[in-house]
């Protein structure tokens, strides 16, 4: 991806979530200029990667495969320090951009439609060998327990919510015609560096081509200006 188109969708994003009444913590709009000096009272944001995190999944093309979030709050599985045994994100999903097919080994999660459109959701369990598995899926939305068909479209309305546990696979994406989505996601302590199985390999985080200055850094990004001690 290249930094100018970064920019943009992080500019974007603050627009669409101010303008539906959510709003984001100050780091979220520190340069790179107030990270310089930030000393180790804020280790916690670095440490558990807090903040803006933009992936096209390797795809080269975000608009049709891509992920726009912004990581709240996280706790640290691998690090005694930080206590805290959940997770928040805001997701944004485009029309038909879709998050590849993929599951957690650890994070078990609630994803939310806050507001916007639609969000469509493909569900499978895992194969006994690995892969999908092509029998039905027993879901939770919003305290329903129900049963679907593996790869059936499941639609997500505003207000509403999908439980997916753990080694459950998914796919989503914003349906098309109805506008951009945003998400909540409620869940344990995330860790996107070593919790993710992609059923076709896709990469986490992107290559980014530097064709203009960083506006603000993206979560794996704050080594690159502070200083700890």
């Amino acid at each position: 991806m290249k930094r100018s188109e970064i920019n943009a969708l992080i500019l974007h994003a603050l627009d669409l979530c101010e303008g539906s009444g959510l709003f984001l913590p100050p780091f979220a709009r520190w340069t790179p200029e107030d990270w310089t000096g930030k000393g180790p009272e804020y280790d916690e944001i670095e440490d558990n990667m807090l903040g803006w995190d933009i992936t096209d999944f390797g795809s080269g093309d975000f608009a049709k495969t891509g992920l726009l979030l912004f990581t709240l709050r996280n706790g640290n599985a691998r690090n005694p320090a930080y206590k805290k045994p959940y997770a928040e994100k805001i997701l944004i999903a485009r029309e038909g951009q879709r998050t590849p097919t993929h599951c957690h080994t650890h994070k078990m999660e609630d994803i939310i439609n806050r507001g916007g459109g639609n969000l469509i959701v493909k569900l499978y369990n895992a194969a006994p060998g690995g892969g999908l598995a092509s029998g039905d899926v027993e879901i939770s939305t919003d305290g329903r327990r129900r049963r679907v068909k593996a790869g059936e479209p499941v639609r997500i309305r505003r207000g509403e919510s999908v439980t997916l546990a753990q080694g459950l696979y998914h796919e989503f994406w914003g349906e098309e015609g109805c506008g951009t989505v945003i998400l909540g996601e409620v869940s344990m302590t995330n860790d996107d560096k070593t919790d993710n199985t992609f059923v076709d390999g896709a990469g986490r985080f992107p290559e980014i081509t530097e064709d203009e200055p960083v506006l603000y850094p993206l979560c794996n990004e704050y080594a690159g200006w502070r200083k700890r001690r």
